[in-house]
């Protein structure tokens, strides 16, 4: 442990570990759905996704993997040399199409179940003892004629055994769905992988639902990856996607997510499988690596205009008259607005913060965070502060600092630590008022 780096490394660790605890507390016991896109089950990155799952589960998470296998399909209808036809963006399944993609499906199913049985010594698998529980859990009928088109055996979900399901999860096993329906008569039916998922996660109420990709997921026009979307922002990036023929593109995606959120799901993320450790980066830090779309419509945070400021004023106002904040007048607020996020609900501003950049110093500054008294027990204020060091960092801070009188155990509960008044950028010095005594707090980003 004399060793510099070896120390540096054991801290970075044990670093992590701690900030991850309050996500393994949150996820104990809740159920997430997990879809794997068809790339995925060809990828020698699958074991280590498939050691991932397994900790979640050794964790006390209880999963419904949901699988795809479209290459797989694919190459078995070209080894017999069929022609797969498409007609409204979903291929038609005659038999003999059907036939081949039940023998890639049963390949792809058989793969993942053998990674999960791995317990290879000096393994993450070693000692994992995954339990792999499998059935017709999923009634399907036919989609039918549309449009003077024959959809044959490709099926959507008609039911969900979501008691069935659940016996399985209770008793410690992932429980492992193909893209396969069947109905009451013994017919069998292709399904979209992305589909199915949504409608486990739907019916069974699931804490969340995630989406694998095989490329960058959810990004904007510049390339930049999309960090959290309101349901009503999802939607309208779902009507602007293309929708073109085949099964597992990125607007499948975000319109199950759609769904799955309307119908009950609290959280759904997208995430770039191709990430190392991506599902854990995800689901066991305040950041994450992918896009989650929140299903709560109720408040939404957005950036603030000029619009606001009343709201704001009206907000702050008793913070200012009790000395937690300082005076800020209407003209100070209309030329520092553009710095300003807000929460909204049912038209009102309920919490809002500012965040300043000092990128000479590799510093920003978190200000006027103010909740309303009625929605201090919610995550207003988290929410807020978790944006705010996204768009710092975004600004090239590697360090976020508050000046606070009243709400330093507060911070500190969320990582800040005192530090003398000296670290703050010159100009923010300047203005550094020695009578209020503010507190400094920084924390790493």
């Amino acid at each position: 442990m004399n060793d510099p780096s070896s120390r540096c490394k054991t801290m970075g660790f044990v670093d992590w570990f701690r900030r991850a605890a309050p996500y393994i507390n949150a996820h104990r016991g809740r159920t997430f759905i997990i879809e794997i896109d068809g790339e995925s089950t060809e990828d020698p990155q699958l074991r280590d996704i498939v050691h991932d799952l397994a900790l979640m589960r050794s964790l006390g998470i209880h999963l419904v993997v949901v699988h795809g296998a479209r290459p797989w399909i694919e190459q078995r209808i070209k080894s017999l040399g069929l022609e797969p036809r498409y007609a409204g963006g979903l291929c038609i399944t005659d038999i003999a199409i059907l036939d081949a993609a039940k023998e890639a499906i049963g390949a792809a199913h058989v793969q993942l179940e053998a990674l999960l049985s791995m317990g290879v010594a000096n393994s993450p698998m070693a000692g994992a003892k995954v339990r792999v529980a499998s059935g017709n859990f999923i009634t399907a009928r036919p989609i039918g004629i549309r449009d003077g088109v024959d959809y044959e055996h490709t099926g959507e979900v008609r039911r969900i055994d979501v008691e069935a399901i659940r016996q399985r999860l209770s008793a410690g096993a992932i429980v492992l769905v193909s893209p396969l329906g069947y109905s009451p008569t013994g017919e069998v039916f292709s399904l979209r992988a992305e589909v199915v998922a949504a409608a486990i996660a739907a019916e069974m109420h699931a804490a969340k639902l995630v989406y694998l990709l095989d490329g960058p997921g959810i990004v904007d026009r510049q390339g930049t990856l999309v960090r959290e979307l309101t349901l009503e922002q999802a939607n309208t990036l779902a009507s602007d996607l293309p929708r073109p023929a085949g099964a597992d593109e990125l607007g499948n995606r975000i319109r199950q997510s759609i769904h799955a959120c309307r119908s009950g799901v609290s959280r759904v993320h997208v995430i770039d499988r191709r990430i190392e450790g991506a599902l854990l980066l995800e689901l066991f830090s305040r950041d994450g690596v992918g896009t989650m779309i929140n299903a709560d419509t109720y408040d939404s945070i957005r950036r603030a205009t000029i619009d606001d400021i009343g709201g704001i004023l009206e907000l702050i106002r008793p913070l200012e008259e009790s000395g937690a904040l300082v005076r800020r007048s209407r003209e100070r607020l209309e030329t520092e607005i553009a710095h300003f996020n807000v929460v909204e609900r049912d038209g009102a501003v309920v919490a809002c913060a500012a965040m300043y950049p000092y990128p000479e110093e590799s510093l920003a500054e978190l200000a006027c965070l103010a909740v309303d008294d009625a929605y201090r027990r919610g995550q207003c204020g988290e929410r807020l502060l978790d944006l705010a060091g996204r768009e710092a960092r975004s600004a090239g801070a590697d360090r976020l600092f508050v000046l606070t009188t009243q709400a330093a155990h507060w911070f500190r509960e969320r990582g800040f630590i005192e530090a003398d008044h000296s670290i703050l950028p010159g100009e923010r010095q300047d203005l550094y008022n020695l009578q209020r005594r503010s507190r400094v707090l920084v924390r790493a980003l």
